[in-house]
């Protein structure tokens, strides 16, 4: 069967220079100094310069775009309902699975392709497997150019070994990392006054860090630390970084664990389904997430973190199965009050004593 050809997916231009502030000298010192107030005290910042093309990252578009143009009966082969509710996520996630309001379900569909390291073999459709090499290399260009790169600066942030977190993050090792294709469906503004305006209530990310490549729908909102809803602006030639649970876990809390939501988006894109390419990045299965070393933490007094305050010492492979067990588990439809939302305790416990928080 001939290769389908995939039309172009335009966004901006790569930028034109030919340096890094990554391999200046000193300039990694200089990109810490950036970091510590947005990893501490926001969870976001921006990536530049990730040695990852627009004409690449606009072919993972064009990917995800060909896959949510499929049938929807046809979508539905790679989406196990039961694997889903037992905390296996990749694949396919249709909309409609969870109940908001009267007569208005979710609107996201989510297709999750984990990362190329020999463990997570899965039939994947035709759009998607007659480029599976590009998808491959794209994969593995976001933990090279841009996720290895991250790890260092945290590293030497936290006055460690800057191959300390690396070690832990090893692409062909056994983790959870994936690509993902995600699509949010517009609706009407009548639904979307029923929902809170919202399309993902307040939350944090599970892993170490996550990659948001440029889109331009406006719709993504971070907490700051005033309590303060902003929105993320699509910045040109950059990815949209933010920090998650485990690095969290990893650092005591010293890195916070960014909280974000989805809102509809401004009404002169209301009408538009926003298309996201995203790659997530989290330790290897093995990596026990309690509190590493650092003189950093030391000098602060940090020295547990949620998990271990429980006297539990989860691996990341432990953390990930009970957390997206949670998050997939059906639930009563919340009440939402003045764009908050409201669930029932049992429907966000991830553990005796531990609860995900719907951060409104």
């Amino acid at each position: 069967m001939p290769e389908k050809t995939l039309s172009p997916y335009e966004q901006v231009p790569v930028t034109k220079e030919d340096r890094t502030q990554f391999e200046k000298p000193g300039g990694k010192q200089e990109l810490v100094k950036q970091l510590e107030h947005a990893v501490r005290h926001v969870g976001f910042f921006y990536v530049k310069n990730f040695n990852i093309s627009q004409e690449e990252v606009d072919r993972q578009f064009a990917l995800g775009r060909e896959f949510y143009d499929l049938p929807l009966e046809e979508k539905l082969k790679y989406h196990n309902i039961k694997d889903l509710e037992a905390g296996e996520y990749n694949g396919y996630r249709p909309a409609g699975l969870r109940s908001l309001a009267l007569g208005i379900t979710d609107n996201i569909q989510v297709y999750n392709i984990p990362k190329f390291d020999g463990h997570h073999e899965r039939q994947q459709p035709a759009v998607l497997q007659d480029h599976i090499k590009d998808i491959e290399t794209f994969s593995r260009k976001c933990h090279s150019e841009v996720v290895v790169k991250l790890l260092k600066l945290f590293a030497l942030l936290l006055e460690i070994d800057e191959e300390f977190f690396i070690k832990d993050h090893v692409y062909d090792d056994f983790g959870e990392d994936h690509l993902r294709y995600m699509h949010y469906a517009a609706r009407s503004a009548e639904e979307n006054a029923q929902v809170g305006e919202l399309y993902t209530p307040g939350h944090t990310d599970l892993g170490s860090v996550t990659l948001l490549f440029r889109q331009p729908v406006a719709a993504l909102q971070i907490l700051n630390n005033e309590g303060q809803w902003k929105w993320v602006k699509p910045q040109d030639a950059t990815i949209t970084i933010n920090t998650c649970d485990a690095l969290t876990a990893l650092t005591a809390g010293y890195v916070k664990s960014s909280v974000h939501r989805v809102r509809a988006p401004p009404s002169d894109q209301a009408h538009i389904d926003r298309l996201g390419v995203l790659y997530f990045a989290r330790p290897n299965n093995h990596v026990v997430l309690d509190p590493i070393k650092s003189p950093v933490l030391d000098r602060l007094g940090l020295t547990s973190n949620a998990f271990t305050n429980l006297n539990q010492h989860l691996t990341m492979q432990e953390w990930v199965k009970l957390r997206q067990t949670q998050q997939q588990r059906k639930t009563e439809t919340p009440e939402i009050k003045e764009g908050k939302y409201f669930y029932k305790s049992k429907d966000l416990e991830i553990l005796p004593g531990l609860t995900a928080t719907i951060h409104n």
